[in-house]
């Protein structure tokens, strides 16, 4: 099941798929911390979080879900909004600094491999194809607006103090409203949406 059961099947695959998908959690929230320290808070910085060390960011049970299910999360870097310049500013670019990174992470995979022969590279382009994949589905999970989502506190920063307070509310019952949306299928139209916009600004770099 997942990724140990890919790691008896293909070790190789496994390494080519662990890595990027280690590392694009890693970095979602290592973007988090960075853009809060420019603005005004260094909690992240102060308990050593702007690291790439995986040892400063991962969460036991959300590694045990990476490897089970081939999903999983790492440790949220810690935030003091309080300490921010612009507290409205900063939730909204705060909030939106791990799929901004997501997405920069995809563009750069898609763009290299555009660069690459896929017969002379085939591992190397595998790789950036899953780099690619794995970071657009990470950006559009992340942007879907109900809390403890990264999608819910960029739409709180857009809105009244009555509404984030109500949307606040909904987070005991987030994962579950999470996972019914997820049924539903509510990430292939942002999946399908990121990957034309990325495709469309390789196209125009790449002619």
């Amino acid at each position: 099941m997942g990724l140990i059961s890919l790691l008896f099947r293909n070790p190789g695959a496994f390494v080519l798929l662990v890595i990027p998908l280690l590392y694009s959690i890693i970095l979602h929230e290592l973007a988090h911390g960075w853009v809060a320290d420019k603005m005004g808070d260094s909690t992240a910085r102060w308990l050593g979080r702007l690291s790439l060390d995986p040892r400063k960011h991962l969460d036991p049970i959300g590694t045990l879900m990476l490897f089970v299910f081939g999903f999983g999360w790492a440790k949220p870097v810690p935030v003091n909004f309080n300490n921010l310049h612009d507290s409205r500013k900063g939730l909204i670019l705060v909030s939106a600094a791990g799929i901004v990174a997501n997405i920069l992470l995809a563009f750069v995979a898609l763009f290299l491999l555009r660069l690459l022969n896929p017969e002379t590279f085939g591992a190397l382009s595998t790789f950036f194809v899953y780099m690619a994949q794995i970071n657009i589905m990470l950006a559009a999970f992340n942007l879907i607006p109900i809390p403890p989502l990264d999608g819910s506190k960029i739409l709180m920063g857009f809105s009244s103090r009555q509404f984030q307070y109500s949307l606040a509310r909904l987070e005991p019952y987030g994962f579950f409203i999470i996972i019914g949306l997820l049924w539903l299928g509510i990430l292939n139209p942002l999946i399908s949406l990121f990957e034309w916009i990325i495709g469309g600004l390789i196209s125009v770099l790449l002619p």
